[in-house]
């Protein structure tokens, strides 16, 4: 039976010199892997340059229960991206969040919360000429929400601390090393709690924002099982300075 649903491209890997299987995650069924044939021929319908890193698509699919590969029938970008290919700063950006991505959302069913909010923000990246240098931050503070790790917000005038275990503020600093101190902890939530469209409006330098992903990095260590080592983050602090 053929469905419609839109996706968004997580990773695709050679399969055979003009095979790619690709994993997306569907609006309709999750994550899914789908059989791609010919994406090198010259006249192929799905090309890869449609399949690169958190691409968003419309698809046609062949869906079978339980099959662990699926088809595509058709495949479209929607909307065709206006700067992220084009943009250093920005393909590094999404290039990292993919594989961020990649490690933690672990939708087998279709979970339209978490797909919308990706989905509605790499579009809004794409479109935004202002607040890329933080788009990052604030995406991954977000997401923690749909994840069911948020950090709370609530704190009292004693309490310089935000403790990444517990994800709240604390009035001592914890006994482990997995914590924020004051001014870096108020950066932290105001991330968290901007809209994208004022990202602009948060002046960060290049060393706090560095701090500031590697206590990202380790919230997200300590609250996603089996998140592994993020590779790309040393690529995007390079070219982020």
């Amino acid at each position: 039976m053929l469905h419609k649903t839109r996706g968004i491209v997580l990773k695709t890997t050679l399969y055979s010199e003009s095979s790619v299987v690709v994993q997306i995650f569907t609006a309709k069924f999750g994550i899914q892997s789908y059989m791609v044939n010919g994406v090198k021929k010259p006249k192929a319908k799905i090309r890869m340059n449609m399949l690169q890193a958190l691409h968003l698509v419309d698809m046609v699919v062949y869906h079978k229960t339980n099959s662990s590969i699926q088809r595509i029938s058709e495949l479209r970008p929607s909307p065709v991206f206006r700067t992220i290919p084009y943009d250093i700063i920005k393909s590094t950006i999404i290039m990292f969040l993919n594989e961020v991505l990649y490690k933690s959302i672990r939708q087998q069913n279709a979970d339209e919360n978490i797909f919308d909010y990706i989905f509605n923000a790499v579009s809004w990246f794409d479109e935004t000429d202002q607040g890329g240098a933080n788009f990052h931050l604030a995406f991954l503070l977000k997401l923690s929400r749909f994840l069911g790790f948020a950090p709370s917000t609530e704190t009292k005038s004693d309490q310089s601390y935000f403790d990444l275990q517990e994800g709240e503020f604390k009035s001592l600093p914890p006994v482990h090393p997995y914590f924020i101190e004051k001014t870096a902890a108020e950066l932290f939530i105001s991330l968290f709690t901007t809209p994208f469209e004022k990202l602009n409006e948060i002046k960060i330098d290049n060393a706090t924002r560095r701090l500031i992903l590697d206590k990202i990095l380790i919230y997200y260590t300590l609250h996603t099982a089996s998140f592994g080592e993020i590779k790309s983050h040393q690529v995007l602090e390079e070219i982020l300075s």
